[in-house]
């Protein structure tokens, strides 16, 4: 009977929990064999619940994950060292990743972070215009692109459309990061680049080649995230190269040349 008890009292303890736990993290199979089988080790139920933690971490830390970034702009004023081109392509890319997701009915733990980074992203394109002097543009172009977004979105965009546009994801992810590369090396530093968000945009990138994998089992996500993760670690070295160096050496030579 005691035996009895501690198990109800263990039962009573957990069912709170287990209502997170399924919903969120694992399940009912893998719960069973951790809280009712005591089997800590159980492969297959280890791998969900490390995709599924990743997969909730991601988004979390999505969620703020370009705010050093927009803060940088806005603190500086000044989006030196930003390619709009790249920004554009960067958008393009999530915005297939999250059409696909959706048109798949894929788990939020699977391609939640898309939404938010798609956000910061905007608010970033819209940065990068402002403060070159083209407010009106920027306005246009934040505008058009939640326009475009929502036609994408809707049910009148065949599913043949978004499935193109998540193939596109990797030329334009390549072609949109090597231009910042390119921006980069011309200018000698990396401007206005948030190391933070950099290196964020890595490390969730690598994380969600498991997840894909794990969770969706489609290649063509997998292989778009490590796409995505050697482009994002090319510009993290980047940002360690050029780590002591600023645009005001090239200014000064600028400067010297003209007197």
């Amino acid at each position: 009977m005691a035996g009895e008890t501690a198990l109800e009292k263990a039962s009573s303890v957990m069912d709170p929990l287990k209502g997170v736990l399924l919903t969120y993290f694992m399940p009912e199979e893998c719960y069973n064999e951790f809280f009712l089988n005591f089997n800590f080790l159980d492969v297959p139920c280890l791998k969900i619940v490390l995709s599924k933690g990743l997969g909730i971490g991601i988004i979390l830390g999505s969620v703020m994950v370009k705010l050093p970034q927009i803060l940088k702009l806005m603190g500086a004023k000044s989006a030196e060292g930003l390619s709009f081109n790249s920004v554009l392509l960067e958008l393009l890319a999530i915005t297939g990743t999250m059409a696909y997701s959706i048109a798949n009915n894929f788990p939020f733990s699977a391609w939640g972070e898309a939404l938010f980074l798609m956000l910061q992203t905007v608010a970033i394109g819209f940065l990068i215009q402002h403060y070159g002097g083209q407010t009106a543009r920027a306005l246009l172009f934040t505008a058009v692109y939640f326009g475009l977004l929502a036609l994408i979105l809707s049910p009148a965009t065949p599913t043949s459309v978004v499935t193109t546009m998540q193939a596109s994801n990797m030329p334009a992810i390549i072609i949109g990061r090597l231009i910042q590369v390119a921006t980069n090396f011309r200018n000698g530093h990396t401007g206005q680049l948030s190391a933070i968000s950099v290196f964020l945009l890595f490390a969730g990138s690598l994380a969600r080649i498991f997840t894909s994998i794990q969770e969706t089992g489609d290649h063509l996500m997998a292989l778009t995230y490590v796409i995505s993760s050697s482009c994002n670690g090319l510009i993290a070295l980047q940002l360690l190269y050029y780590w002591n160096c600023s645009a005001e050496p090239k200014k000064q030579k600028k400067t010297k040349k003209n007197e």
